[in-house]
């Protein structure tokens, strides 16, 4: 795709790019679908770190906002006086972060997630002297294999251990599944669930995410909350998973062909420091709009190398469009992305949150 002549000529590159018309339908998309099953929706901001995008967020309906981090939940509630509820869905361990926590919870309506007992503890004794006690998930394993709880028969002694906790509060239950896993969600949860009110212990939410399912989360309906982060600009993997289409991609890499040095072999100035390594299952670096011949087959840290079986038809200082494997990890990338609406630039953005990773 040549842009040489279009309005993105102006813009230095490589630049990440963000469709705001394609965001507000990306927001739109799921806020209906939650509405329809009575789900409330918690979106990740792990995928944008931006407070312009929270706000669209959160005036289209959603009851708060996700972080993974404490210093990401710093940035964001900082930058956003719209954000007054905010999840934090990771184990948070250390006397610092959980000072930073502490802090953060007197701003906010805050609560963590956790799924053992050290993390527990640990919650427990910076907050049972704070005047306002910490509401706190237990995370499940409904099959993605990363962190959680492995039985619905664990989940309970350990919502259990939270409820009895000074200090703490018992917020409810939280998975992240992999991709098609809404049926062992709505196995799990349930059966967690009537354990714990067996023993007069009420359960108030049952949270669950991801995007590539977001689709099917009124498939459990157990759940009472879907947090998704993916959704917002969407990508190459997602694309693939059948889960959208390359129109509702949003955000894109802008690049420009700094070398030709064969009939089938070009060379951009976007590498891995831009569209990142990761491949999640895929051949390739990302997707070329309008050019799908065209394989970003080969990365270093400031060269992405562009190929094709016939010849590639492009010259050197044209831009092209991509479209990244992973959305999430190319927002991290950069200091500013360049906003786009009605096909226009706006101006650049300041990614706010970019870097927070304690």
């Amino acid at each position: 795709m040549n842009e040489r002549a279009n309005s993105l000529a102006g813009i230095m590159t490589p630049a990440v790019l963000i469709d705001l018309d394609k965001v507000e339908r990306n927001i739109k998309r799921l806020q209906d679908y939650a509405d329809q099953h009575g789900l409330k929706v918690r979106p990740h901001i792990k995928t944008h770190k931006l407070p312009q995008i929270a706000a669209m967020q959160l005036k289209a309906g959603a009851v708060g906002v996700t972080c993974q981090k404490v210093s990401e939940a710093e940035a964001m509630v900082a930058a956003t006086p719209e954000i007054r509820d905010v999840l934090i869905t990771y184990n948070i361990i250390g006397a610092e972060k959980l000072d930073r926590l502490a802090a953060l919870a007197k701003k906010v309506d805050l609560s963590v997630v956790a799924d053992n007992e050290t993390v527990i503890d640990g919650l427990r004794k910076r907050f049972v002297s704070e005047a306002k006690p910490l509401p706190v998930f237990v995370e499940c394993n409904t099959g993605a294999n990363r962190c959680g709880i492995a039985t619905p028969e664990e989940a309970a002694i350990l919502a259990e251990t939270v409820a009895k906790s000074p200090g703490l509060t018992f917020a409810g239950l939280m998975t992240y599944p992999p991709p098609n896993g809404t049926a062992n969600v709505q196995a799990f949860m349930v059966r967690a669930k009537a354990l714990l009110e067996a023993k007069n212990i009420p359960v108030p939410a049952v949270t669950s995410g991801g995007t590539p399912s977001m689709m099917m989360a009124g498939e459990a309906p157990v759940t009472t909350e879907y947090r998704a982060g993916t959704y917002v600009y969407n990508d190459r993997s997602l694309v693939e998973r059948g889960a959208c289409g390359w129109d509702d991609c949003a955000l894109t890499v802008l690049a420009t062909v700094v070398s030709v040095p064969a009939d089938n072999r070009a060379i951009i100035d976007a590498g891995s420091k831009t569209l990142t390594s990761d491949l999640l299952g895929l051949v390739g670096y990302g997707h070329v709009l309008n050019r799908p011949d065209i394989s970003i087959d080969q990365l270093s840290e400031e060269h992405g190398r562009l190929s094709t079986l016939g010849p590639i038809n492009l010259r050197v200082g044209d831009l092209i469009r991509i479209v990244p494997n992973h959305a999430c990890v190319v927002t991290n990338m950069v200091d500013k992305v360049q906003v786009i609406t009605g096909g226009h630039v706006l101006g650049a953005w300041h990614v706010c949150a970019r870097g927070c990773i304690t």
